[in-house]
């Protein structure tokens, strides 16, 4: 019954400001009350009630003034902090440093006083330790109250230096139900051995986990500024084989002044420890190339196409033209820009790029300068299965767009591309390559007649994380749901890069090409699929998930490239990306060869389709395909 009503007055009610103020004054006559025991006894004390009297309400009126300036009262008690505390120690300071001189000066004037000095410097110490002391004590007792032992999980923090320790006061805050802090893990030197915010400092050792087992700890929260460590080291797979659960907070950027109240934790994905770090762009290069201009994005509801919108938006482009046949998707977009940027103007178009007629009126109305070109079909297995879709979107499509910039001058036409075209193994690969090619011979011909200012720009890069129907979505779907997780082959592996990365680069490539570049992307170093899958279900923290193995799908092959074999590349002011030197091509050729397979599309007919495919892109070679005979039939002749 007593806890129920404590509970109820002291955790859930907040007081009136003016009971706080009513408490604080009333502090103040204690103060001024045990200030004049202390210098004179308890006994003589009540001997001076005219002297005692005018000190108490000398102090209670300027005390009350300041306390009105300084609004020392408006805080909630239990969540008083540092802060509040610096704010009486503030008005306390100024309150009685004026009872201070105006008795001094009444003393010297009229040989008069309010009271004795040393009896205003013995109320302001106590004052101020009563007033300190009872927040701390409503916040203690609060936090008591309310602190459920059974609930809670006992956590670790790794980072000790300042990320950490704001961690470490959100948990106290907003979080105390959920985690109990039992210890800070550090690398540095200096800090191990040390106690902050009452628990101990460890050191980042193979002991850890016998300290974290002592303490019965099972969680350990990473600082924002240690996943760098996490991505580029063993220590992941330690924690997780001593079954630690892993998680973080966000980015260091993102907090703001009230992050001890709005931290949110999160558990530690795949993509927080695949990813590098911050790739750095020449942000300034790229803001005098889109300010200001028309864009146009094709795929702008895809992963990569809707992420390159949003970079754009932040340099504050005339106005965004956004294509895409997926309506839904489309739709999306459309909601995420009224909730986020309402001011920017921006089309949201559904449409296919293969429509030449529909294509037309678009540029004829909208006039687009600057063209981000990242409609494709992208899953090699589909593309397999549908060819003729697959040229007449993505070569088709890409020639629509291609021959559409140059009769409306556009400034500049940045394509992207994929790892599969290099050495092409499937239909989606080969038609990108195609793709490539036109845009490429195109670039050449203009450089050469002078007809058009545009430049044409081409990327290249490996897998993204977390993009629409790739394998980290599929396995942690898989995962969810109990497993198996599955795998195709146990030695396939991918090259990855997070889409905010990939499209940072894009944006880069597009502002220093001068057309007919095909810029590659340094991917970094090739992920095996099956440890990518053994560590998910790891960090997902259950057990009994299996892993099968498939098989590999139509057109796929273990590793991928991001040049051909014969290819070199150059290097650019950018470490990050490279341009190839790619097989050239003359275009009237080419065009009329691209012409008769997108023709040939049109009848529908697979087996003769790709063999006009394999005849444009000779190193196009079918793996696990029933287009394979094509090659045989090459090679037998």
């Amino acid at each position: 019954m007593k806890r129920s009503f404590f509970h109820r007055y002291l955790s859930a009610k907040v007081l009136p400001i003016w009971t706080i103020l009513l408490i604080d004054i009333s502090v103040v006559v204690i103060s001024c009350f045990l200030a004049y025991v202390l210098r004179y006894g308890f006994q003589d004390a009540f001997k001076e009630t005219s002297s005692l009297a005018k000190t108490i309400l000398g102090a209670m009126f300027v005390n009350l003034i300041f306390f009105r300036i300084f609004r020392t009262y408006s805080n909630v008690l239990r969540f008083s902090s540092f802060v509040d505390i610096m704010r009486i120690f503030v008005a306390l300071s100024v309150s009685y440093g004026v009872l201070i001189i105006i008795n001094t000066v009444l003393d010297v004037i009229a040989d008069k006083h309010i009271g004795r000095i040393s009896i205003f410097f013995m109320a302001y110490v106590i004052n101020f330790a009563m007033m300190s002391g009872l927040r701390v004590v409503v916040k203690m007792f609060y936090e008591l109250l309310n602190f459920d032992r059974h609930r809670s999980a006992n956590v670790f923090i790794y980072g000790a230096k300042e990320v950490g320790v704001n961690i470490a006061k959100s948990l106290r805050v907003n979080l105390k139900n959920h985690y109990r802090l039992r210890g800070f893990i550090a690398d540095e030197p200096e800090l191990i051995g040390k106690v902050m915010m009452g628990v101990k400092v460890y050191a980042n050792d193979e002991t850890i986990f016998e300290k974290m087992e002592e303490q019965n700890v099972h969680t350990l929260i990473v600082s924002p500024l240690k996943m760098n460590v996490l991505k580029q080291s063993d220590i992941t797979d330690k924690f997780l084989a001593h079954n630690i659960r892993l998680l973080t907070a966000p980015p260091l950027s993102s907090w703001d002044s009230n992050i001890l109240r709005a931290v949110q934790l999160k558990e530690i994905q795949i993509e927080d420890l695949l990813g590098r770090e911050t790739i750095q762009v020449d942000i300034h290069k790229i803001a005098s190339h889109l300010e200001g201009k028309r864009v146009l994005i094709t795929g702008a509801a895809g992963s990569i196409g809707s992420e390159i919108m949003r970079q754009v938006i932040s340099f504050n482009p005339y106005r965004l033209i956004l294509v895409d046949q997926a309506e839904t998707p489309l739709h999306d977009i459309r909601l995420e820009l009224q909730d986020r940027w309402r001011a920017v103007d921006a089309k949201t178009i559904v449409a296919n790029i293969s429509n030449q007629s529909r294509m037309e009126i678009i540029f004829q109305d909208l006039k687009p300068q600057y063209i981000f070109h990242a409609a494709a079909y992208k899953h090699v297995p589909m593309m397999e299965d549908n060819v003729s879709e697959s040229v007449q979107v993505n070569v088709a499509g890409t020639r629509i767009l291609a021959d559409l910039a140059v009769k409306y001058n556009v400034e500049k036409f940045v394509m992207i591309s994929t790892d599969k075209a290099v050495n092409p193994t499937n239909v989606m690969g080969c038609s990108k390559r195609l793709a490539e090619i036109y845009v490429q011979t195109l670039a050449k011909k203009l450089q050469e007649t002078k007809e058009s200012p545009v430049k044409f720009i081409t990327t290249r890069f490996g897998n993204v994380l977390g993009s629409n129907g790739s394998v980290i979505p599929r396995f942690r779907d898989q995962i969810q749901r109990g497993g198996p997780v599955t795998v195709t082959h146990p030695e396939i592996i991918r090259y990855f890069m997070t889409i905010s990365e990939a499209c940072r680069l894009v944006l880069e490539a597009g502002s220093m090409g001068n057309g007919g570049e095909i810029y590659i992307f340094d991917m970094g170093d090739p992920v095996k699929i099956v440890d990518l899958a053994k560590r998910m279900i790891n960090l997902s923290g259950r057990t009994g998930i299996k892993i099968e193995f498939t098989g590999l799908r139509h057109g796929e092959k273990l590793y991928e490239e991001l040049l051909n074999d014969k290819e070199l590349t150059k290097t650019t002011h950018h470490d990050k990306i490279m341009i190839a030197n790619v097989r050239e091509y003359d275009y009237n050729d080419i065009k009329k060869r691209i012409e008769r397979l997108i023709d040939l599309s049109y009848t529908y007919n697979q087996v003769e389709i790709v063999k006009a495919m394999k005849d444009i892109v000779p190193e196009f070679v079918s793996k696990n395909s029933c287009f394979e005979e094509l090659d045989k039939k090459v090679t037998g002749s």
